[in-house]
């Protein structure tokens, strides 16, 4: 049986957690804090688990640079996936909250997405299930512009200027919907885009789904409406979602506003376990939340606030790894293009989803099987798609990634 340190883990999600993170819950599991009960048998509303959220808002707000003043941080179950929806009835409300009499006469905001991956497909296609298409607009569908010709296919995000012109005025929008890193495709927007085009308009609220880099580069807070990522990659463990909201948005919404009871066509009811007001309201409480996750995320959001390197902050060194981790898988694969093909153009690359093909028939699972046998683990693809993935989420370490770098060196030497 192979011991912890001998194994190097790129899954992508759930994803490897820092040992010391895991070694502090696994004690917590038993007897947390010499309490004589293990963190998971505490009550969800004891101070014990209110600090522990607190410990963990507080944490986050100080590692990407905002504040209680200008955001709220909510703790809620469902994943990135429950965001899917709970973004549309949020928003798709604060949109008539703010325009009550274009509301009453039947107008509605546009919710508008950025499809990039599959991720961003699934949230847009939620929308339509939810208000129908003829509330959702399609700003941008990747897939008409692959950079390799293939028709129907991620990989590629065309310059603003394919479709800057399809956004809404920012008046008529309720949200504009991104994923900044697409898990399958191995795509991610390069930093501060869209973010530049779509902040042009002062009324646009943005949104954006972070959940696989978050954390993992510096971004401004002051640019987005809801940011929000599923714990599982670079926070923690599954079980908990990281919402952050502005707070004009949020007080608008628990306002109520000035709406009519009864609009035609129909704004849906926001069910209460995704009403933002409501969890807000409970601090994050309103139904059982597994604490023991969110103490997890607090570990690790701790750990990042340890490091310590002069003139730079905790996000920016993390940012530093994340990229120097990314070029030298990167640099080995360029290196061997007749044997690995890259699938993204090279300006999306991901940093934190390697994906990449193998040339020759059956070599795929060859050399999955051979990092395998050396303590390589997780490189298989989404089952979507196929190929390999290489998933370099912020606990995986540069000698991991060296460890790896090394076997792609050996096995393209060997064929």
């Amino acid at each position: 049986m192979p011991d912890r340190a001998s194994v190097a883990y790129f899954g992508a999600g759930p994803s490897a957690l820092p040992t010391s993170v895991l070694e502090t819950a696994a004690a917590s599991l038993i007897n947390h804090n010499g309490s004589g009960l293990s963190l998971v048998e505490q009550s969800h509303r004891s101070a014990l688990s209110g600090q522990i959220l607190q410990n963990a808002k507080d944490s986050f707000l100080k590692i990407i640079n905002a504040t209680a003043d200008t955001h709220t941080v909510l703790f809620m179950a469902g994943g990135g996936t429950l965001q899917f929806s709970a973004v549309v009835y949020n928003l798709f409300t604060a949109w008539a909250l703010r325009n009550p009499e274009r509301a009453q006469n039947g107008e509605r905001g546009a919710c508008e997405y950025l499809i990039t991956g599959g991720w961003s497909s699934k949230a847009a296609d939620e929308a339509k299930r939810l208000i129908g298409e003829e509330n959702v607009n399609v700003v941008l569908d990747s897939r008409g512009y692959h950079h390799a010709g293939e028709a129907k296919k991620f990989g590629n995000i065309p310059d603003s200027g394919e479709w800057k012109s399809n956004l809404k005025a920012g008046k008529d929008s309720a949200f504009v919907y991104f994923c900044d890193n697409e898990t399958v495709d191995g795509v991610e927007f390069p930093k501060g885009s869209p973010v530049d085009v779509l902040g042009e308009d002062p009324d646009r609220i943005i949104v954006a789904d972070m959940s696989s880099n978050i954390l993992s580069r510096t971004f401004d807070a002051s640019k987005f409406g809801v940011v929000f990522a599923g714990a599982q990659k670079n926070v923690g463990s599954t079980g908990v979602t990281i919402v952050l909201l502005r707070n004009d948005i949020l007080s608008l919404l628990a306002s109520g506003g000035s709406l009519p009871p009864k609009l035609t066509p129909l704004i849906p009811a926001t069910p209460v376990m995704m009403h933002y007001p409501t969890i807000s309201k409970a601090g994050s409480l309103y139904n059982t939340l597994p604490i023991f996750d969110v103490y997890i995320a607090g570990l690790t959001l701790t750990k990042l606030l340890q490091r310590d390197e002069s003139g730079k902050t905790a996000l920016e060194q993390q940012e530093a790894e994340s990229d120097l981790k990314a070029k030298l898988l990167y640099d080995v694969l360029d290196k061997y293009e007749n044997i690995y093909r890259v699938v993204p153009a090279k300006n999306v690359r991901s940093r934190m989803n390697i994906c990449f093909r193998i040339s020759a028939p059956g070599d795929e699972a060859k050399f999955i099987k051979g990092g395998e046998e050396i303590g390589l683990l997780g490189l298989k693809g989404h089952r979507s798609v196929g190929g390999i993935r290489i998933s370099n989420y912020n606990a995986v370490g540069v000698d991991s990634v060296k460890k790896l770098v090394q076997y792609l060196e050996e096995y393209a030497k060997g064929i």
